[in-house]
């Protein structure tokens, strides 16, 4: 790239609050006022599907510094378990193995444009009360019945994907709150030397442990789920959510071309975040030793100190995000030593994309850009 290119990119190069996930064979982006979703169907084509943001329209005090991380990350792991179950749906893969689309060759200077199925919510529902009133009208009695079978069994999925959740949600507090307190309680009683007298030196060095040991427990999921086909081609996805939205930043037009030669480590990534708050959470977990003993004289019980880092949970999400947005913001010393973290483990979630990745992507993205600019971060 020549000089002169260069600094046409840095002369309209800008920040973006337009984020995404990657989802199954598909992408879903997230404007300040409309969100989309592009998947391919098992023929190939991508369904584009779009709604606006309602956490636009919601009052400023979910606005507020640290508020709005927590309301935010329940809000994007809603909206993201939605989309997720959606593109199931939509690629196939409840019924049947998709068929791969044909990849584009990398050499091409342009990639042929993607059969594009739109789906709003409006559409939805007309087609829904349309194919409602024909089954009225044509579905004999045996019909009427199969599908109230069907109902029954989607409403037992539903209810096992719940518990499922539920189950999750579970072991990732046992896996990274509950374990490591309990297995630093275990392993000071073997050596002394992880238990000295000083106060503040016990609760740096227990604090440290078991941090370490969550963002190990955090890398070898991640290494290992990674290896997985299903998940890998996710991975890739969330390559080319990156990509698109770096080219964008870049102020470069958004054709595969251009998408295909940014980078895919982006410091406002969600797994940037997970390792924030894990280590958010360890120096917030020096603390609550020394003023136990402050206020109460004495250390807490294991148990008591799991349930005061469950009750912690919002503080330490609100402030990694904060720091995730700061990071995406600007770029400077402190900006790239809080980024680096997530941006090494990015190597472990985040792939190369394939072209036709990279079409539904841009096509997701281009319909959540504001046209009054209001993404601007």
């Amino acid at each position: 790239m020549s000089e002169k290119n260069i600094k046409e990119i840095q002369a309209c190069a800008r920040k973006t609050s337009i984020g995404g996930q990657a989802l199954l064979e598909g992408i879903m982006m997230r404007g300040p006022k409309k969100t989309a979703m592009a998947v391919r169907n098992p023929e190939g084509e991508i369904v584009l599907e779009k709604w606006d943001t309602k956490i636009s329209k919601r009052s400023k005090f979910f606005k507020l510094p640290i508020i709005r991380g927590v309301f935010g990350f329940i809000d994007s792991m809603t909206m993201g378990y939605k989309c997720l179950m959606r593109s199931a749906e939509i690629a196939g893969l409840e019924e049947e193995e998709p068929k791969k689309p044909k990849k584009s060759k990398k050499g091409e200077e342009k990639a042929e444009a993607p059969a594009v199925a739109e789906v709003t919510e409006e559409s939805k529902e007309t087609e829904a009360v349309e194919q409602e009133i024909k089954q009225e009208k044509e579905e004999p009695a045996e019909k009427a019945e199969e599908k109230k079978e069907e109902k029954s069994s989607s409403a037992l999925m539903t209810g096992i994907m719940i518990v499922a959740s539920v189950l999750g949600v579970v072991l990732a507090v046992f896996l990274f709150i509950m374990l490591p307190t309990l297995l630093f309680g275990w392993l000071s009683g073997l050596m002394p030397f992880l238990k000295p007298e000083s106060t503040a030196a016990a609760s740096l060095i227990k604090s440290v442990f078991e941090g370490i040991l969550r963002i190990a427990v955090l890398i070898a999921y991640m290494s290992l789920v990674s290896l997985m086909k299903d998940i890998r081609r996710t991975f890739q996805y969330h390559g080319a959510e990156h990509k698109t939205i770096f080219c964008y930043e870049n102020g470069l037009e958004l054709t595969v071309e251009n998408v295909r030669k940014q980078r895919r480590f982006h410091p406002r990534c969600g797994t940037s975040f997970l390792i924030l708050m894990l280590l958010v959470g360890m120096f917030i977990s020096f603390f609550i030793d020394p003023l136990f003993i402050l206020t109460l004289g004495y250390v807490p019980h294991a148990l008591i100190r799991t349930l005061i880092k469950l009750l912690l949970l919002p503080i330490t999400m609100g402030i990694g995000y904060e720091l995730i947005k700061l990071a995406g913001r600007h770029q400077n010393w402190f900006t790239r030593i809080i980024s680096a973290p997530g941006m090494w483990l990015q190597h472990l979630t985040v792939f190369e994309p394939t072209d036709d990745m990279i079409e539904c992507a841009i096509t997701a993205f281009v319909e959540v850009i504001p046209e009054d600019k209001s993404d601007n971060y």
